[in-house]
């Protein structure tokens, strides 16, 4: 954690890096529970942050709230955040499952624009829980995991960089180009499980 988030975090800042790490751990130990060779790892990587300050108020103006640590964790739900990037879209379902099962955690919410996307085209499971905090009166704060295949953090993050571009021309044609291609690659992560469940079901 930067040191100006340290600042702004005050007396909440170790702690959310102890949920940080926690978070971060036993994701990891849910994906190694799966499996360890990088051969069938489920996982392309996984990371797991805590929101910089000046991106929480900015988030927090927007939203016409409080621009204060105490106001961002009894409201927002991803403070901490985890991503997770698996190679088939199958492997979401099954580490999501795990992940609801964790006793670390309560699942509160999940939000699967897989099996509805929005309307851009965006496409991942989103899943916010619940976890123990106990410091300044706040029992627990919400932290949010996603989970993306290759393909969809791929678009999603040349879909970020794009919308943050400050003057663009022909918007409606780039909105609609980039439908398309995230409809292009939903396809072709539909046809890659197949494939895989394909070689599977002959490998017995």
């Amino acid at each position: 954690m930067k040191q100006e988030d340290k600042i702004f975090y005050g007396k909440y800042a170790d702690k959310l890096e102890e949920i940080r790490v926690l978070m971060m751990t036993e994701i990891q130990t849910i994906l190694d529970s799966i499996s360890t060779d990088p051969e069938t790892a489920p996982a392309e990587h996984l990371k797991c942050r805590i929101k910089g300050s000046e991106s929480l108020k900015e988030k927090l103006r927007k939203k016409n709230m409080e621009q204060t640590p105490e106001y961002a964790l009894k409201n927002l739900s991803d403070i901490v955040g985890a991503r997770v990037v698996t190679h088939f879209i199958g492997d979401i379902y099954t580490v999501s499952d795990l992940i609801e099962k964790s006793d670390k955690w309560q699942v509160r919410k999940i939000k699967d624009y897989i099996a509805a996307p929005k309307p851009n085209g965006y496409r991942s499971l989103h899943m916010i829980l619940s976890v123990p905090f106990g410091v300044g009166g706040i029992d627990y704060v919400n932290t949010e995991i996603q989970m993306r295949t290759i393909a969809m953090d791929c678009w999603a993050s040349l879909e970020h960089q794009l919308k943050y571009k400050k003057t663009i021309r022909n918007t409606a044609l780039i909105v609609e180009e980039l439908k398309r291609c995230a409809d292009e690659m939903a396809s072709t992560d539909l046809s890659m499980q197949t494939i895989k469940d394909m070689i599977h079901n002959d490998s017995f």
